[in-house]
């Protein structure tokens, strides 16, 4: 009888999207997709472009008073935003 080498189907996808340069595009998808479930509804709505740039997540922001105030819960967002994707994805967010 031969013996196999059984791995778990998660440790098998995440080494063939390692492998295949996939893991970090699909992990800054997951964060930006993410924004509006952190933020929450209400300053979702006020929030348009979102897009990852250099470990730095650039956000349009609609009200130039929300802007100020997500501009002082920066790193309390960012950390936040890596949690919720499981991984270091940004290091700080900038909002336009």
């Amino acid at each position: 009888m031969f013996k196999r080498k059984v791995e778990n189907i998660d440790n098998v996808l995440s080494q063939l999207l390692r492998l295949q340069g996939l893991e970090t595009p699909l992990l800054q998808h997951r964060l930006v997709e993410s924004w509006d479930v952190v933020v929450g509804p209400v300053v979702s709505r006020y929030t348009g472009q979102k897009f990852i740039s250099n470990q730095t997540l650039m956000v349009q922001v609609l009200n130039p008073a929300l802007r100020a105030d997500l501009s002082m819960m920066r790193q309390k967002l960012v950390k936040r935003l890596n949690d919720t994707v499981g991984a270091y994805v940004i290091s700080d967010i900038k909002f336009y």
